[in-house]
């Protein structure tokens, strides 16, 4: 599974951790909210420096763990990842940052921290490179098929548990290899397939939904909009942000729409997500487009995230601003934004 890029990047790394003091206490971060990719490829690094470098490594989040799936994910597989509330980050003295990158206003790592390691899939950022050490593939689907290379570069077995949530992680990041996947991509996928917990796999894809995912899928059927081959959807208030995301994807699956947009408020914020069929597209530089200075976002060619401060909104009314930002993409696309419609769904 290994390229000889990864044993060329693993032993610089080697380098790097093992010439930091021993006693040093790692901290490795995911973006907020995060998905099975950055959970599992937080776990696996955790285990690298803990079990090939004997470091004293803690898996963190901010946010939430939303998604019914990836909780489970977390139960089924025994991820341990830490809530960033119950840790003083003045007790450690390195960080890593997984499936995120310095800057870009989706993790909890302070300002005032320079990231030791960076390893990310996303476009790269300006701030990474300030890191000593940081690994951007943006040619690859999923952050999680890094680390699964890093894994068999250093030596370890891959226990049955972690080959489950890449399997999963490369599965859910790449939409059954139906969107933005490389080569490596598959050849993990096969290799660890056979060592995946079925089962496991099974309970993780299918767990149980809250009433708040049908209260929040019957709102957002209620309130589609649509103008060509783009179709909207604006939640209300929602009790978890991955809910805005997983709409979107919903949305994209109707039949005539290749472009999709889900907005959600949730706190202070507007959370917006963007997906779309098309191979040659860059959503992520729509996003940045959309939310400008008012916020923070970025993706890929066919999926971006991001989020605009509610209190930028016109009249201080997040509704008011869930259209302008519809109507600004359907500018963005070359889309008439007078035109954005209810769409109404007949019996």
């Amino acid at each position: 599974m290994i390229t000889e890029r990864t044993r060329q990047r693993f032993a610089e790394l080697a380098s790097y951790v093992e010439a930091t003091p021993h006693r040093d206490r790692w901290l490795v971060l995911t973006h907020d909210n995060p998905d099975p990719d950055a959970l599992v490829a937080a776990a696996i690094l955790a285990r690298i420096l803990a079990r090939r470098f004997h470091r004293d490594a803690t898996t963190a989040y901010g946010g939430l763990i939303g998604r019914a799936e990836n909780r489970e994910m977390v139960r089924a597989l025994a991820l341990e990842p830490l809530h960033l509330r119950s840790l003083d980050f003045g007790r450690f003295q390195r960080f890593a940052l997984v499936d995120a990158q310095p800057g870009t206003g989706n993790n909890q790592l302070p300002a005032s921290v320079t990231a030791d390691l960076v390893i990310d899939h996303h476009p790269l950022r300006k701030a990474t490179q300030a890191a000593p050490f940081f690994d951007v593939r943006a040619e690859y689907g999923a952050t999680a098929t890094i680390l699964a290379e890093y894994l068999e570069a250093s030596g370890l077995e891959i226990p049955h548990s972690l080959a489950t949530g890449l399997v999963y992680a490369i599965r859910t990041e790449t939409r059954e290899f139906g969107r933005e996947f490389a080569g490596p991509d598959k050849v993990v996928y096969d290799g660890l397939f056979p060592r995946a917990r079925k089962r496991l796999l099974s309970r993780i894809q299918n767990a149980s939904q809250s009433l708040a995912y049908f209260k929040n899928l019957h709102q957002a059927l209620e309130n589609l909009e649509s103008v060509d081959t783009l179709v909207v959807s604006h939640l209300g208030e929602v009790e978890q942000p991955d809910i805005v995301p997983e709409i979107a994807d919903l949305l994209l699956r109707m039949e005539g729409k290749t472009w999709s947009l889900a907005t959600g408020v949730y706190g202070d914020r507007v959370y917006l997500s963007i997906r779309t069929t098309n191979p040659r597209a860059d959503a992520g530089a729509i996003m940045r487009r959309l939310v400008a200075r008012r916020g923070k976002g970025g993706g890929h060619g066919m999926t971006a995230g991001g989020w605009v401060a509610a209190a930028k909104a016109p009249g201080g009314e997040p509704r008011a601003l869930q259209r302008q930002l519809a109507e600004r993409l359907a500018r963005a696309l070359d889309k008439k934004p007078e035109k954005l419609a209810p769409l109404i769904l007949e019996a």
